[in-house]
């Protein structure tokens, strides 16, 4: 059986990106990208940066840049907040800026 977990986006960064250190000393670099979907909807994702390379390109960015990003997804299960959650996140293994529109 084969799989393939592909994904590939674009769309614009909706808030300034975030550096977090965990406990375990890796640096992961986070942002929120805002995806057109049919219609006028917009699917807000969460995308994480773990190599040096794509967290140097995601702490340049700022809120209302354009991206693409190639990466896979992810889906990550913890506790709090009263029970079991779950997140399903991108994780980015490329990103590069795209030019304006204007």
């Amino acid at each position: 059986m084969v799989t393939v977990n592909v994904v590939v986006l674009a769309g614009t960064v909706s808030a300034a990106p975030e550096e977090v250190e965990l406990p375990s000393g890796d640096l992961v670099t986070k942002l929120r990208l805002q995806v057109p979907e049919n219609g006028k909807r917009v699917l807000p994702l969460p995308i994480s940066a773990w190599t040096a390379a794509t967290r140097k390109v995601v702490k340049e960015l700022a809120k209302g840049d354009r991206v693409m990003v190639q990466g896979h997804l992810e889906r990550r299960f913890f506790r709090g907040g009263g029970g079991a959650r779950s997140i399903t996140e991108v994780v980015a293994r490329e990103i590069k800026r795209l030019p304006d529109d204007g």
